[in-house]
């Protein structure tokens, strides 16, 4: 008996033991956020197995345990469509569980059985922007922290922004495709989502067992099936060699729900994989599917300060916990007892993996801010700037582009440029001989993703000089509105826009949304990359001196990193804010790098006695008197100007630099320039800007012909080569070509006032230069302009002897005549664009009617030279601004046009309103081009003889001709809106029109030979033609011919 007590006493100790244990260990601390948005039932089946583990693991929040109905954020079953918001503020938290943001739907709270998995209504779900932000802010803080995600965390119905910013985190590539084996894939498997069995209900061929592959974003349904595709049952995951080492596991057991293809990136590592022992049949399939072989089932990227662990499936989903948990070794017993079970993968995978992930979060350090060492990979030495390219220091001729914000549809305070774009137009730049990009704010996440990407994977490196801008804006209280640097706001809100920059290029910002800024998630670390600070803008010379004069007596300037001597109190201010952003990284990351602030030819050193604007040469913005101490001499600093050919307009009448004699020989005020700004330097000189735009509309002109606009892309390129060429011939640093991209978005001073300032990126301006810029066009130039009318699909607005057709893109209105009234006459197109005004009567044939009102007339003749368009000067923006109603500038001044005089006159755009040069006296009269001449030539870029200034051409009996939208004087034809009534309502009169009017009079010898559509007697009705509006514009991509002679240009030199 004696002996049955004792047997029975041991049994009671080994049975109690393990639950003494537990509770007499005295846990950790460890405050979890676990978030769950697929809650439709009380069995928290989502986030079940985490609570469980940390109670079992004794992981404790505020000294209490979790409770899995309590202690998560997501829905709530509980009360009907209630939600316990997710946290605004994260800190409080080391760790945060992703568990699943699906959602709940409205087929969840159908009890039918038969309707489970089918598709209906979001009642709540997804991640959101905000809400990733939120999380974000906290795993880029200085206090370490660990993010675990599963299976569904940035799948639907989370949208693309916010599933790239949390993969991008994650460093994963996912393309979509989610997959579960089905021991039954026939449509009436027990486990077939409903949804399949709904869509595919007549066609569905598929039995046995297999995969079912399914693409979230593209709805794709695709099967691998037993036997044929893969040759074993179900999936598994066997562990990588860093994965045994961290786990201590090499294989698991069967895995049994939905997972995820993804394959790590950017750093990341997989610490397991899935095996789903695939025949040559399955590999070849996916293969065409664009699918990899082997994918990751566990991927873990590491932050200075934080971890984060993504679970490519739904590991902590499992039925049958036990009820308690209070018993050490537990765990154990229930690995060994459901070696058979479908809660297997919990219990031999999950449960250790995440053991370890939990443990090793106290054995984390929080970030250290700053480096051991003082760092830098650039400098300047002498006159260039140097580099570090496996611990050498190498010189770098700065060859490069300035690269905005900007793109067709949005404006740049949208930050609407995403990753692969920059991505795509890095390797474009690369391959044009490039090394360096500035830019000039704040870029979205995707820019720094794709630079450090791009650095990554190729040999040609891009460097960035980065900008930080300020405020200047009148409307918007900035330098225009207070006329000092110094104004409290404004200064405040440029020092916090420089330290975020610091951290945005250190991987460590969150910003949130803000109206004119980019936002995100910043945690690509490219500093490395980044070769200097090039802060500031063009220096308004009116605040300049308003600085100066308000702040006399604030002396020199005398900080950790500059000091100044003989500085203007401007001067003084730039001085303090290089010191600011140099103190800021030195303190916080200890990096330092070469300094620099944005300057132009407007606020050079430089006198300019032949400059008529007194504006242009009213105060100076010297480098000179700035030079640096302490660290920042083992980085220095350098000069840098925007230096434009055409303007300011001294450049087009000193008479010194109109006759200095460039390194080829020839004349060049432009060389002339850079030699006077280069001698009057102590310090290295960048061209921070230099660029001619290849638009149709002119701006500014050039003796030489370099000038702001009428320029082709070939004719852009050339310019730019000698510009270059002239810059080099300098010995100056480098030049920055003015610019990558096309930019849509903005204005010119001689066509501001013909276009809708509020719908400019949503439209193509080929009359405004500023648009031009870029070696990249976005114009996707719907009909070629080359002779050649098989690219014409569209319906003809008049099918007679001869066609008459039109169509339209957002750069033109395109026009096609094609029939025998071509031979022997010249064509005249009329437009009726505004109702109740135009001509119904045209001077040069007296006895024709029209019945619209005429406000353009498009000669078209075989002679280039009498090819124009003509306005009825009623309708004429030009007389109007420039005439006895406007500032008077015209001589001979114009009468005051009337309505339906029956002329019309050339189309002519102002160049200067008259100068006077201060130094001779001489007097510029007013000048003007006429815009409305129209050139023969071949549309096509891919002709070997493509014009990009093409208005027209004739092929034999056919005529293409292609109409800029603003020389109909549209201000928006994406909402077709053109000017109005200028006589009666203003220039500002607008008008949103249904259609327009158009029709051709045929005309030899002076005579009306013919019409479209045919007269009624000697009277003409127009053919109405209109256009889809559009919010969202079509574009395409193109490198301009310009970009190919840079190439050239760039690769000659070292």
């Amino acid at each position: 008996m004696k002996r049955v007590y004792i047997g029975i006493a041991v049994f009671l100790v080994l049975l109690i033991a393990p639950v003494a244990i537990w509770f007499l260990d005295k846990g950790n601390e460890l405050s979890v956020a676990i978030i769950d948005k697929t809650v439709a039932k009380t069995d928290y089946r989502e986030h079940e197995g985490i609570t469980w583990l940390l109670n079992y693991e004794k992981f404790k929040k505020e000294n209490s345990s979790y409770a899995e109905s309590e202690d998560y954020y997501g829905y709530s079953p509980e009360k009907e469509e209630s939600a316990r918001a997710l946290p605004d503020d994260y800190h409080d938290y080391d760790v945060i569980y992703l568990a699943d943001t699906y959602g709940v739907y409205d087929e969840d709270f159908n009890d039918t059985k038969e309707i489970h998995g089918s598709k209906s209504d979001k009642v709540y779900g997804g991640l959101e922007m905000e809400e990733w932000e939120t999380i974000a802010q906290r795993l880029t803080s200085d206090e370490k922290s660990v993010l675990i995600a599963e299976y569904n965390t940035f799948a639907s119905p989370t949208n693309a922004e916010v599933r790239g910013a949390v993969t991008y985190y994650l460093g994963l590539e996912w393309d979509g495709w989610t997959g579960r084996y089905f021991s039954d894939l026939s449509l009436s498997g027990m486990e077939m989502p409903q949804w399949v069995k709904e869509e595919y209900s007549e066609n569905w061929p598929y039995k046995g067992a297999g995969f079912l592959l399914v693409n979230d974003i593209t709805n794709q349904v695709e099967v691998l099936e037993l036997d044929k595709h893969v040759s074993e049952e179900g999936i598994r995951l066997t562990f990588t060699e860093q994965g045994k080492e961290q786990f201590d596991l090499s294989e698991s057991p069967e895995y049994q729900y939905w997972f995820d293809i993804v394959t790590p990136k950017n750093g990341a590592v997989s610490l397991a994989n899935y095996d789903w022992s695939l025949t040559d049949e399955g590999k070849k399939k996916l293969k065409e599917l664009g699918i990899p072989e082997e994918f990751a089932a566990i991927v873990e990227r590491s932050y200075d300060q934080s971890k984060s662990y993504y679970f490519a499936g739904d590991y902590n989903d499992v039925k049958g916990l036990p009820p308690f948990y209070q018993m050490r070794g537990l765990a154990s017993i229930y690995k060994l007892l459901k070696q058979n079970d479908e809660s297997a993968f919990y219990w031999s995978v999950y449960v250790p993996v995440m053991e370890e992930i939990l443990n090793r979060f106290e054995e984390m350090e929080s970030a250290v801010s700053k480096k051991d060492n003082l760092q830098y990979t650039s400098r300047i030495n002498e006159n260039s700037l140097e580099v570090k390219v496996d611990g050498k220091w190498q010189p770098v001729t700065i060859k490069g582009v300035n690269l905005g914000m900007g793109k067709p549809g949005a404006s740049p305070g949208e930050a609407a440029i995403k990753e692969e774009e920059y991505y795509r137009w890095f390797e474009s730049i690369a391959d044009m001989n490039a090394n360096m990009i500035r830019v000039y704010t704040i870029h979205p996440p995707g820019f720094y993703n794709a630079l450090k990407r791009f650095n990554e994977a190729s040999d040609k490196k891009l460097y960035v000089l980065h900008g930080a801008w300020i405020n200047e804006e009148e409307e918007e209280n900035g330098l225009k509105k207070s006329l000092d640097a110094y104004e409290e706001e404004n200064l405040a809100d440029f020092q916090h826009e420089m330290k975020t920059i610091v951290d945005v290029v250190h991987g460590n910002a969150v910003l949130e949304k803000r109206p004119g800024h980019a936002s995100g998630v910043y945690q690509a670390d490219v500093s490395e990359y980044i070769a200097g600070w090039l802060i500031g803008i063009e220096w308004y010379p009116k605040m300049v001196q308003g600085t100066n004069d308000q702040h006399v007596d604030i002396g020199e300037y005398d900080g950790k990193f500059f000091y100044t001597e003989e500085a203007s109190p401007f001067e003084h201010w730039i001085a303090e804010q290089m010191d600011y952003i140099l103190n800021y990284e030195f303190e916080t990351y200890n990096w330092i790098r070469p300094m620099s602030f944005t300057n132009w030819i407007t606020t050079d050193l430089l006198e300019h006695p032949y400059e008529p604007s007194e504006e242009e040469d009213m105060v100076s913005v010297n480098p000179n008197v700035i030079y640096t101490k302490g660290e920042a001499e083992q980085t220095g600093q350098f000069a840098s100007y925007h230096v434009y050919p055409y303007y300011p307009d001294f450049l087009n009448y000193d008479e010194r630099l109109l006759n200095f004699v460039d390194h080829r020989g020839n004349k060049n005020s432009y060389a002339g320039y850079l030699a006077d700004l280069h001698a009057a330097h102590r310090l290295p000189v960048l061209i921070a800007e230099f660029g001619v735009p290849s638009s149709r509309g002119l701006t500014h002109e050039n003796p030489y012909g370099w000038n702001q606009g009428f320029l082709n892309e070939q004719q852009q390129g050339k310019i730019l080569k000698s510009l270059f060429e002239d810059i080099m011939a300098e010995n100056l640093m480098g030049g920055l070509l003015f610019t990558w991209q096309d930019e849509w978005f903005k204005r010119t001073w001689n066509t501001v006032d013909y276009d809708n300032p509020d719908r400019r990126p949503y439209w193509s301006n080929v009359q405004t230069s500023e648009q031009n810029y870029g070696l990249l066009s976005f114009d996707r130039l719907k009909i070629k302009v080359d002779g050649d009318v098989s690219d014409w699909d569209t319906k003809a607005l008049y099918d007679g002897e001869t066609t008459f057709t039109v169509d339209y893109d957002e750069r033109y209105l395109y026009i096609k005549l094609e029939g025998q009234n071509l031979k022997d006459n010249t064509p005249h197109i009329l437009f009726d664009v505004v109702g109740n005004q135009g001509n119904t009567k045209v001077e040069q044939w007296p006895s024709l009617s029209i019945q619209n009102g005429v406000d353009f007339m498009a000669t078209v003749s075989r002679n280039q030279q009498e090819s124009r368009m003509k306005i009825d000067p009623y309708y004429d923006l030009y007389t109007y601004m420039y005439g006895k109603q406007g500032l008077n500038l015209l001589d001979p001044a114009p009468s005051i046009p009337v309505k339906n005089s029956g002329t019309f006159q050339p189309i002519e755009y102002m160049l200067n309103r008259g100068l006077e040069i201060p130094k001779t006296g001489d007097i510029i009269p007013v000048s003007s081009y006429e815009t409305g001449k129209l050139r023969e030539g071949n549309g096509n870029p891919e002709s070997r003889d493509y014009d990009s200034l093409a208005d027209y051409m004739w092929n034999g009996d056919k005529l293409e001709i292609r109409i800029p939208w603003l020389l109909l004087q549209s201000k928006d034809p994406s909402q077709r809106e053109f000017i109005g009534d200028l006589q009666k309502d203003g220039g500002q009169a607008t008008v949103k029109v249904e259609n327009i009017s158009l029709g051709v009079v045929f005309e030899k010898d002076g005579k009306v030979t013919g019409s479209i559509p045919e007269m009624s007697g000697n009277e003409l009705s127009l053919l109405p033609y209109t256009w889809d509006t559009w919010n969202e514009p079509r574009y395409s991509e193109r490198l301009k011919k310009s970009y190919y002679i840079m190439k050239d240009a760039f690769g000659k030199v070292e």
